[in-house]
């Protein structure tokens, strides 16, 4: 029931009425999913912010990469806040943070003041990455058991597509603007003030379904399928579990190996074809790089959905096995063929995207509905550490080969082979995970209906 006291805010304030539309769930989740998804088009600030501020291009990288640390961070520490609280608040607090840190960046980048563009981008701004990201996953698992791959791929595209809508609109604010500071920083605020608006429809949207409800002619799956179970693990107890871990590992490798493609894509395609008879030119890159944030986004929704049909062992058997011989393809053929090196960038982007919409599903499959929000939460510090290492293993071994004389495909030779061997890292500790111990399950009299529901009465 809901408390006469509770605030707007509150959970017991977002129980669904009788008779209301899950479908609306999905919508709610995309508003603050393609607003965070910003995120992936930092780089369009990079070369003015590099002129305006006077910055090396490891310093302009230094909001993005922070707040990919902080995004996995709060949603680690966030994750059972968020749970308890319910999607409106979390939502609201994503909100809050991510366009405050761009009303600060505006600050810095007026004031030449660039500490408090890293200071509002990367970690304001990146705490409401993290808690909006994790804001609608246990809420979309719970609206959609029948299919929870297909409804968090639906909300997790969102993350993946929202570049393809930040990417031109920045670069036209700027082109209006200008890219000195001053056109900087309003470019700045005018994000902060439009990405409030757009997620607040995503606050006043969201509900959690009541208690016991289930769609109508679905039954939960029956007990013989060994790796999904209806008993319920909290994620104290998660943690704890080599199930956690082994999936901990298979989303880091599989998120260095895509992250490491995304993050030097129009440079490495232009290195691989310079020495040919068709090399790339700098608008080809830069749309090679469109058509990778298309298959990652659409990787999002098509593999999750798919995990639905196949299973989330399988499916993660695909995005490491497969994307393992992608990288190989590329190797060793793909200064050969234009078509074959773009073909096989193209699968690993869709499945980089798809192991992050598949994961939480993974989880609900092996933990149940009980805290997975939370768990979901934990398991984002695989990201954090890709999202450094991915970068820091191409560039690296790329500069490494440069000093050695080494020019074109020469480049990235190593760092494909080291991207080869981190997937079948992964590929292995996919088939290491096995059932949950039944030691790690709550006792039923202690989860007896809907706890977060329960937690509102």
């Amino acid at each position: 029931m809901t408390h006469p006291r509770a605030g707007f805010l509150d959970r017991s304030r977002t129980i669904a009425p009788p008779g209301w539309s899950r479908w609306l769930v999905p919508p709610a989740a995309l508003a603050v999913h393609l607003s965070i998804g910003q995120a992936y088009a930092w780089s369009v600030f990079k070369p003015p912010l590099e002129s305006s501020l006077n910055l090396s291009g490891t310093a302009s990288a230094l909001p993005f990469q922070l707040g990919i640390v902080m995004l996995g961070l709060s949603a680690a520490f966030g994750g059972t806040l968020v749970e308890k609280r319910g999607p409106r608040w979390a939502m609201a607090v994503a909100l809050v943070c991510f366009s405050s840190g761009f009303l600060l960046a505006a600050l810095g980048a007026a004031t030449r003041q660039y500490w408090l563009v890293v200071l509002g981008y990367g970690f304001v701004g990146g705490i409401g990455l993290g808690i909006g990201y994790i804001s609608p996953v246990s809420t979309l698992i719970k609206w959609f058991p029948d299919r929870p791959g297909m409804a968090t791929g639906i909300a997790i595209m969102g993350f993946g597509g929202g570049a393809l809508i930040a990417s031109p609109w920045s670069a036209s604010m700027l082109d209006a603007f200008g890219s000195g500071n001053g056109g900087i920083a309003a470019s700045f605020l005018v994000h902060g003030l439009v990405y409030a608006v757009f997620m607040a429809l995503g606050v006043l949207l969201v509900r959690v379904p009541p208690e016991g409800w289930r769609p109508a002619g679905w039954e939960p799956p029956a007990a013989g399928r060994a790796m999904v179970t209806t008993a319920r693990v909290s994620a104290r107890s998660a943690v704890r579990t080599p199930q956690f871990w082994c999936l901990w590992v298979v989303l880091c490798m599989n998120v260095t190996a895509g992250i490491g493609i995304l993050e030097k894509a129009a440079p490495m395609i232009t290195d691989f074809f310079s020495g040919t008879s068709t090399p790339v030119s700098a608008s080809a890159a830069a749309g090679f790089v469109a058509l990778l944030s298309l298959a990652n986004m659409g990787g999002r929704l098509l593999w999750s959905s798919a995990s639905d049909l196949i299973g989330r062992k399988n499916m993660y058997r695909v995005y490491l096995g497969v994307g393992a011989l992608m990288y190989l393809a590329i190797a060793q053929l793909g200064d050969d063929s234009k078509p074959l090196f773009i073909v096989c960038a193209l699968v690993i982007l869709s499945f980089y995207g798809g192991g992050f919409s598949t994961a939480p599903a993974y989880l609900k499959d092996l933990f149940g509905t009980f805290q997975v929000g939370a768990i979901h939460g934990r398991l984002l510090t695989a990201w954090s550490t890709a999202g450094v290492l991915g970068p820091f293993i191409v560039n690296k071994v790329a500069d490494s080969q440069e000093n050695a004389g080494h020019s074109g495909p020469g480049l990235y030779g190593l760092s494909l082979s080291i991207m080869i061997g981190l997937l079948v890292v992964g590929f292995i500790a996919n088939e290491l995970v096995r059932p949950v111990h039944p030691k790690h399950h709550e006792p039923e009299e202690e989860v007896a209906g809907d706890p977060e529901q329960r937690r509102t009465a």
